[in-house]
């Protein structure tokens, strides 16, 4: 599996480790985990944290689109931290479709990550 998941219900915050590419069985993790904690705690923050990170597969692209869609306004913050230029990018890309404010960190910067989505 290309993701790992920790729910903290306390500050209403999720934090995500993606790495090799996501596949649509990841989401099928993933979405019922954001999907708890938004019952918990109503907005919710993100903390995604990419490691050699390739991207999606064709049936995640889907399920990223749908999750887009369907929680837009449920996640306060996304802090994304990378290693790439493309996941810098990414991180703008992604603005325009969601609700949230976004904020790229690059690798090494985690804790600083979690500062600002406190």
């Amino acid at each position: 599996m290309a993701i790992a998941i920790h729910e903290d219900f306390e500050t209403g915050q999720l934090e995500v480790k993606v790495s090799d590419k996501l596949s649509k069985e990841d989401y099928e993790h993933f979405e019922p985990a954001v999907e708890r904690l938004i019952e918990s705690a109503g907005k919710i923050k993100i903390l995604l944290v990419m490691h050699d990170f390739h991207g999606w597969d064709m049936g995640a692209v889907w399920e990223d689109i749908k999750f887009a869609t369907k929680h837009c306004r449920d996640i306060e913050k996304i802090a994304m931290v990378g290693e790439t230029q493309w996941e810098k990018w990414m991180s703008a890309i992604c603005k325009p479709f969601t609700m949230s404010t976004i904020k790229y960190f690059d690798a090494g910067q985690e804790q600083e990550a979690r500062q600002w989505l406190a």
